[in-house]
């Protein structure tokens, strides 16, 4: 294979690891075939003509990293408009929260048109082509029409929805066809495969070749399920660092004598933020034996605070904590810590194993790492328990979890209990099975076995 080329919507410095998953997965493979990163610069133009943005290059050791401006008007219906007040609601299964009537189609098309126009001057003939995520679902048949002819694989890193909820994206025939544009479609779980397989059946002309490829349009393509994992030396070093171990050890202190469960997430509300509230004020009633001695620690880091649906979300959960917080509370216990703010990454890990449960209950989540996270930061001697609901992506790969339906605030909130309850030989054997799956699909496998995949796709 040559150069390899990544395509995203933000990008980072791959050297850093602290700069994200996407740096740290891609890093090593940039750094190897001297590769090349192309993306948005984050910088908005405020009376910038649309469709043309500067293009900027620079060097990050043996990596070309290329960024594009954006107009305020491309911006606006591009990214803020048709990836995440369309594609995003969508994917998540919101329907009621998708902006359908606003027309920001015509950014979308605009902007992977420019950015396929600013990159295919870039392109070598022998590079491999790596785009990422909703933001960019049509660059490769961008890129097709302007005589790139590069090896060309996609990857999705949310959920992929059923073909009847799907089908209620404006112009989802063409957006699904443009995929047939790349030689390998990634996503993350074999229910998101399913998802592809039934919509091509029943919404396009494609012939269902396998389980995995699919004809139409005049292109041959694979999809197949690569589930993302995190980087778990890394993480692990982490948890050895100054700030987790400091986090770890006020935790034990303050809380020396409650049990801990914690949340840790984007305030979003495809996370199931005011069910877990509801499902932690059903504990407490349900169990009263936890009033007093457990605390539910839940973090939910800012999101896109100026749109309707994340600022009426805060309100209810601020709502939520308190009445739990009024209802429950004593002087020296209070029920719910809710942290509306950024923590530090390198204070995550003593956090998490600080923690007797995580609950990690998204109603809907195309993988979630957080999950993954919170298994290699326990102490395999003493872990904590694993709550995760059904429709994470991460529940196909981890199994032992305790799995619930977080919908069923009453049957999540057993579950919740089984787990403060769960004797310690049980907690290590599951913890163990975990952690070995994370190791063995690290972050590192999920990059190989696309990479792999996509160079082993038959020649068209």
């Amino acid at each position: 294979m040559g150069r390899l080329v990544v395509i995203s919507n933000r990008i980072a410095d791959p050297r850093k690891p602290a700069s994200g998953g996407l740096a740290v997965a891609v890093g090593q493979a940039l750094e190897a075939s001297g590769g090349l990163w192309f993306g948005w610069s984050g910088k908005i133009v405020e009376d910038g003509t649309p469709g043309e943005g500067e293009l900027h290059l620079q060097t990050a050791g043996n990596v070309q990293l290329a960024t594009v401006d954006l107009s305020r008007e491309d911006h606006d219906s591009y990214y803020l408009g048709y990836s995440n007040g369309v594609l995003w609601p969508v994917f998540h299964y919101r329907l009621d929260l998708a902006d359908f009537d606003a027309g920001y189609i015509g950014g979308y098309r605009r902007v992977n048109h420019m950015f396929a126009r600013k990159l295919a001057n870039l392109l070598r003939p022998d590079d491999v082509v790596w785009v990422h995520d909703y933001h960019l679902m049509p660059l490769a048949a961008e890129l097709r029409a302007m005589g790139c002819r590069q090896r060309m694989g996609f990857f999705l890193h949310i959920p992929l929805p059923p073909p009847l909820i799907l089908a209620a994206v404006p112009e989802h025939d063409w957006l699904m066809r443009t995929l047939f544009a790349y030689d390998l479609v990634g996503l993350q779980s074999e229910a998101d495969v399913a998802h592809f397989s039934r919509y091509v059946g029943t919404e396009t002309p494609a012939d269902i070749l396998g389980e995995h490829e699919f004809r139409a349009y005049g292109k041959t393509l694979q999809v197949q399920a690569f589930p993302i994992g995190i980087d778990v030396d890394e993480f692990q070093a982490l948890g050895q660092g100054r700030e987790s171990q400091d986090m770890y050890a006020q935790m034990k202190g303050e809380y020396s004598r409650r049990r801990l469960l914690l949340g840790v997430e984007r305030l979003d509300y495809s996370k199931g933020l005011p069910q877990r509230l509801k499902t932690f004020r059903q504990l407490l009633q349900t169990y009263p034996e936890n009033v007093g001695s457990a605390t539910l620690i839940q973090i939910a880091s800012p999101s896109r605070e100026s749109v309707d649906a994340y600022a009426a979300l805060r309100q209810e959960l601020e709502s939520l904590c308190g009445a739990i917080n009024g209802n429950f509370g004593e002087l020296d216990w209070m029920p719910v810590r809710y942290i509306h703010r950024n923590v530090a990454r390198k204070r995550l890990p003593g956090l998490y194993r600080a923690a007797s449960v995580a609950l990690v209950t998204p109603l809907r989540d195309g993988m979630n790492l957080v999950a993954k996270e919170f298994v290699v930061a326990q102490d395999p001697d003493d872990p904590g328990v694993l709550v995760l609901s059904r429709f994470a992506g991460a529940a196909e790969q981890l199994a032992e979890a305790l799995m619930v339906n977080p919908y069923d605030v009453a049957r999540t909130a057993e579950t919740i209990q089984r787990a403060l309850q769960m004797p310690l030989d049980e907690r290590q054997r599951r913890h163990q099975s975990l952690l070995t799956r994370v190791r063995e699909q690290d972050v590192h496998w999920w990059r190989e076995r696309f990479l792999n995949a996509l160079a082993n796709v038959p020649a068209p």
